[in-house]
């Protein structure tokens, strides 16, 4: 198999894996000269092209001279860190992109932990090194520390370096000389990437990393054959090596290798080769494809458990079902067991008697893109806020603790570390780089609630805040979520002017004039600490007096309207989120302002 590379790109969110796919695809005459190609091309899913992130890896193939390479596009966010753990089973060595000026962020040392356990061979790639504040020289030093500091290999501390800009599509083998193509960083992949090994005339295994669906031929299975050839009809058996089950026998319809950015169907494929088939309907990632006559399964890598827990349940509110074509426990219940087929870093629980599921993930980037996949496709259903997972300890209760770093300008230092030290974290160092400092941090997983957007209030919008799961701690103790109090809507109708203009006054609204609001949804922000219920649907009394100066037009100041991530990380213990294709909606847990007070009194009396 010399003719053959697989390799996956990671790095952490934003340095550029995407964008040098792209010239990679470009430069190897993918796509013609004259054909329009869209930025960013393999980030292919709505969410990703509107957020500018990678949130599921994708396969692809390039070719330089006869060799053909499989390359595969990883997320960069930390809460998507399943897709990068599975897929690295597919590939023999990384490509390791590292920002030339923010240099090596959490998501790096997670993802490049994973690559060296399983003994990959890294190339790192120093990108942007074309940025005005880029400092190659010290991202070089960070660089191996990181290396040293995993216990990486002498043969992977002795990684080769490429500096490239691959939005320029660039390339070289030194950062003093500036490069024309990317011709040193493919053949630095022929070189320094072994070729896939595997009998072709053995037994078949294959692994399965990835699970596609299309509506015509149903689940596509994707993987790399380990040893052995298939070819297309041929009947496989089916075996789960963590279920320890008896095989299942299956035909492989249809094989596709990947061609670019196209799967073609294929008759045949041998050791080493990353394919895609179809035809098995129950398969499922983490299983292995094997001969009939020798069904040895493959152990497939421990994905990392989920720190978060959200509650999905059946929205209850007044206006539930008028917006949402999915409204019932069974079809919400039926869609989050879909999505685990393929997020294998996702766990479903169906809570006793009651219509709501307990959904556990990797942060509240990976839960909030679920809840807005699933509101585009029609669901309707209200989510609770997010929850730690606690573990128990040689009887101690332990939280799980996230490895902060902060990149902020100088001047706002100080806040950030008197916001995050009042959540119990505690500061690992301080580094000036240039006229910004780099903080890094280990804070518990719920001091990080709701504090992202305070931190970009504090940094003027130019701050960098990056995490990472880093381990379990014991129970730090207490955190305020929250210093704030809600405005809530005291009855049903539409909000007018008159009434919000009454309400502004209270705090800061989060609705405007025209919308429909009932009792117990929350309409704003107060500054106070407690609950105040205002009437955003109160009139004018019309009389026939006139009085100078009373008939002044209502100016109302502008409303904030809050985005999903922002309406997840407000909501209290005692709220819910009501999510609709059509509208997000912050409500009480108990609608009625009586039964909500007698429950408020009940618990103040409990504790």
């Amino acid at each position: 198999m010399s003719n053959l590379r697989n390799i996956a790109i990671i790095a952490h969110v934003d340095h550029g894996k995407t964008t040098l796919i792209d010239e990679m695809l470009k430069q190897s005459g993918v796509f013609r000269d004259n054909q329009d190609v869209a930025e960013r091309f393999m980030d292919s899913g709505d969410l990703e092209r509107e957020r500018g992130i990678t949130i599921l890896a994708k396969n692809t193939a390039v070719r330089y001279g006869d060799t053909k390479i499989n390359v595969v596009d990883t997320p960069g966010h930390a809460d998507f860190g399943g897709e990068v753990e599975r897929v690295l089973k597919m590939v023999n060595g990384v490509l390791l992109l590292v920002d030339a000026a923010e240099g090596p962020m959490p998501q790096t040392r997670f993802v490049l932990g994973k690559a060296l356990e399983l003994g990959h061979r890294v190339i790192v790639v120093v990108n942007k090194i074309d940025r005005p504040d880029a400092r190659i020289k010290e991202v070089i030093d960070e660089v191996l520390e990181l290396l040293l500091e995993l216990d990486a290999t002498d043969e992977q501390l002795d990684s080769p370096m490429i500096f490239a800009s691959a939005r320029r599509g660039i390339a070289s083998y030194s950062p003093e000389i500036e490069g024309t193509d990317l011709s040193p960083l493919f053949e630095t992949i022929l070189q320094y990437i072994p070729a896939p090994t595997g009998e072709d005339d053995a037994p078949l295994q294959m692994l399965i990393s990835s699970v596609d669906y299309n509506d015509y031929v149903g689940r596509i299975a994707i993987g790399r054959i380990e040893r052995g050839a298939i070819r297309k009809n041929q009947d496989v058996a089916v075996v789960s090596y963590a279920d320890g089950g008896a095989p299942v026998r299956a035909k492989a319809v249809n094989l596709f290798q990947f061609e670019g950015v196209t799967r073609v169907p294929v008759e045949t494929a041998a050791a080493g080769d990353i394919i895609a088939l179809s035809g098995i309907p129950d398969i499922t990632i983490g299983d292995t494809i094997c001969d009939t006559s020798k069904p040895e399964p493959l152990p497939f890598v421990s994905i990392s458990a989920p720190t978060l827990e959200m509650t999905f349940s059946v929205n209850d509110s007044p206006f539930a079902g008028r917006e949402g074509k999915f409204v019932t426990s069974r079809q919400i219940r039926d869609r989050l067991t879909r999505e685990t087929l393929k997020d294998v870093s996702l766990k479903i629980t169906e809570e006793e008697n009651s219509d709501a599921y307990k959904v556990a993930g990797r942060g509240e980037m990976h839960l909030s893109i679920l809840i807005e996949t699933m509101r585009r496709e029609g669901f309707e259903f209200s989510v609770s806020p997010p929850r730690v997972l606690t573990q128990e300890i040689d009887g101690v209760l332990h939280e799980p603790i996230e490895l902060v770093i902060a990149d902020v300008p100088e001047e706002s230092a100080g806040a950030v570390i008197e916001k995050l030290s009042s959540r119990r974290g505690d500061m690992l160092d301080l580094t000036p780089v240039g006229n910004r400092t780099k903080l890094r941090f280990l804070v518990p997983s719920r001091g990080l609630f709701g504090y992202r957007s305070e931190f970009l209030t504090d940094t003027r919008g130019e701050g960098i805040l990056a995490s990472v799961f880093d381990r379990y701690e014991p129970f730090k103790g207490a955190i305020s979520r929250r210093a704030t109090g809600s405005l809530v809507s005291f009855e049903t109708g539409v909000a007018v002017a008159y009434g919000l203009f009454a309400a502004q006054d209270r705090g800061q609204m989060f609705i405007g004039a025209g919308t429909k609001v009932y009792a117990g949804m929350i309409v704003g922000v107060s500054p106070k600490s407690e609950d105040i219920t205002v009437n955003v649907c109160k009139k004018k009394q019309l009389t026939n007096t006139r009085a100078s100066g009373s008939d002044d037009a209502l100016r109302l100041v502008p409303h904030r309207v809050l985005s999903l991530e922002q309406c997840l990380e407000f909501i209290a213990d005692d709220e819910l989120l009501e999510v609709t294709p059509q509208n997000l909606r912050l409500r009480k847990s108990i609608l009625d302002h009586s039964l909500r007070l007698r429950a408020r009194s009940k618990e103040k009396a409990g504790s």
